[in-house]
């Protein structure tokens, strides 16, 4: 896929972590985990890449890899937040239609499915594509901390997003899927998104995904193959380096 005119992809990255403090510059086979991040987007040619960040010790960092960064405030509440001051700045004439969030976590996220996560889009009746696998794990449909997406499904590796949730659902025999934070955002459902307070389901899953569809926003999903490893803990930045090592 050749880069789209339209697309901007931005990876929101703040040093202030709380289970691992400075883990953009968390180092991963001589690089850091932020520039793994941003070759993988890059890869995937969908559009411009720009980092945003809230500290110049990783926007040095993106820039010595060849690429660009722009610094925004230390106060934002959500990498959405981030993304949505980075991109006054990095597109103010409005040309990018839709704005790919990548979170600076995902080292092993695959340029294939930051592609796929575009897909859904071409229906224009979407307004926020996301991506999700099947889970294989007996384990995880019951670990809160694997976020499942409930919905229906348009397509074979296609679903309308109905709920988002910690709980093991939905009930029954059938595939449950193990939710991928990665949004392709139509510009304008961006901005209604960010002004959004956060709704009483978003409170109490702890998930910024409801906020969306309690607000009447349409979320679509792409299934992928297998779920990028998310580095939150030492353990998973040992299992990153294990991976890339490879």
């Amino acid at each position: 896929m050749e880069s789209m005119p339209d697309v901007l992809v931005l990876i929101p990255a703040r040093l202030a972590a709380t289970r691992l403090p400075g883990k953009p510059l968390a180092d991963i086979g001589g690089e850091p985990m932020i520039v793994h991040v941003l070759r993988r987007a890059e890869a995937a040619r969908v559009g411009p890449v720009v980092v945003a960040t809230d500290a110049e010790a990783i926007a040095a960092a993106v820039e010595k890899a060849g690429g660009r960064a722009v610094l925004t405030r230390a106060d934002h509440a959500s990498g959405s937040d981030r993304i949505f001051e980075a991109l006054a700045t990095v597109d103010p004439d409005g040309r990018a239609g839709t704005v790919v969030n990548v979170q600076a976590d995902l080292p092993t996220l695959t340029p294939d499915d930051i592609r796929a996560a575009l897909a859904p889009l071409a229906d224009r009746a979407v307004d926020i594509a996301t991506l999700a696998a099947e889970i294989t794990e007996p384990r995880e449909r019951s670990d809160p901390n694997v976020v499942k997406v409930v919905g229906t499904q348009l397509a074979p590796r296609r679903l309308r997003a109905l709920y988002f949730t910690r709980a093991t659902a939905p009930a029954g025999e059938g595939p449950l899927y193990h939710h991928i934070g990665l949004y392709a955002y139509r510009r304008p459902a961006l901005a209604r998104f960010v002004k959004l307070p956060p709704s009483p389901l978003e409170r109490r899953e702890k998930l910024e995904q409801l906020r969306a569809l309690e607000a009447g926003l349409r979320i679509d999903v792409a299934l992928v193959d297998s779920v990028p490893l998310g580095v939150d803990t030492a353990e998973d930045l040992a299992r990153a380096r294990a991976l890339l090592a490879k």
